[in-house]
């Protein structure tokens, strides 16, 4: 059954058959210039992006490794600057191999890549994965990211499912979580991407769940993102926390 909040919409003729392909990969219709669904997937010479349709809606969102926000911090990330790699343990030369098991538009996971680690993105919405999937095969083919893509590897499914499903070999160092709460940054991009999330997938009701899984497989730690002020999730007090303004890193440390 197809979803009937998302259709897809391509710019031009020669878009049609990749569109058309897509549409039946995601089991969802093909609009024309006026979509009569809340959410849109645009296929472009720029690549992939998601829109809401409402006349107040903003723009669309796309994942871009290249340019923008992630191009320009790229190039200025650094062990000092990130606390999300202490989070984690990135030290000297230990790169421990992580799981960002809500990997929604990869903004941390490539942070993770550029410093090294070895990242696997798991995501349970189809048409965000797609989202990524895209992304991350225009970034590939940049020279300056190629070796920091070639080390995140997308994977489309539940992660509380994929976690418990692990053998004992592939077990990860650690595993990150950034479960969906509601955002108190004001800068328009943020509440743009939630508009548009909150659409599509809503509240994460599981992530108490997907924590216990996540304790139960990670080597070394499990670290979930939260707000500031917020208590911890499933009110399970961390082994230390990392601070930040806005955010904090609850690490769980389990080996």
């Amino acid at each position: 059954m197809s979803d009937t909040r998302i259709s897809i919409r391509y710019a031009s003729e020669d878009l049609r058959e990749r569109a058309e392909a897509l549409a039946a990969e995601l089991n969802l219709p093909l609009a024309g210039e006026s979509a009569g669904t809340p959410l849109v997937l645009i296929l472009d010479g720029h690549g992939l992006s998601l829109a809401l349709t409402a006349p107040d809606a903003p723009g669309p969102i796309q994942v871009d490794f290249v340019t923008g926000r992630l191009g320009y911090r790229q190039a200025r990330i650094s062990l000092r600057s990130e606390p999300l790699a202490r989070a984690v343990g990135i030290k000297g030369s230990e790169r421990p191999s992580v799981v960002d098991a809500t990997a929604g538009l990869g903004r941390d996971g490539f942070v993770l890549a550029s410093l090294g680690c070895e990242v696997t993105l798991l995501e349970r919405e189809p048409v965000i994965a797609a989202l990524l999937a895209d992304g991350l095969e225009r970034a590939a083919r940049d020279a300056d990211l190629a070796q920091t893509i070639a080390r995140m590897h997308l994977v489309t499914g539940n992660a509380r499912g994929w976690l418990t499903a692990l053998d004992e070999a592939p077990r990860p160092d650690v595993i990150y979580l950034d479960p969906m709460y509601p955002h108190r940054d004001k800068s328009a991009l943020v509440k743009k991407e939630m508009r548009v999330f909150r659409t599509l997938v809503g509240d994460d009701q599981d992530a108490p769940e997907t924590l216990e899984a996540a304790l139960a497989v990670a080597k070394r730690r499990v670290v979930v993102k939260r707000p500031a002020r917020a208590e911890p999730l499933s009110g399970r007090k961390p082994s230390h926390q990392i601070p930040g303004k806005t955010t904090r890193f609850d690490v769980y440390v389990t080996g």
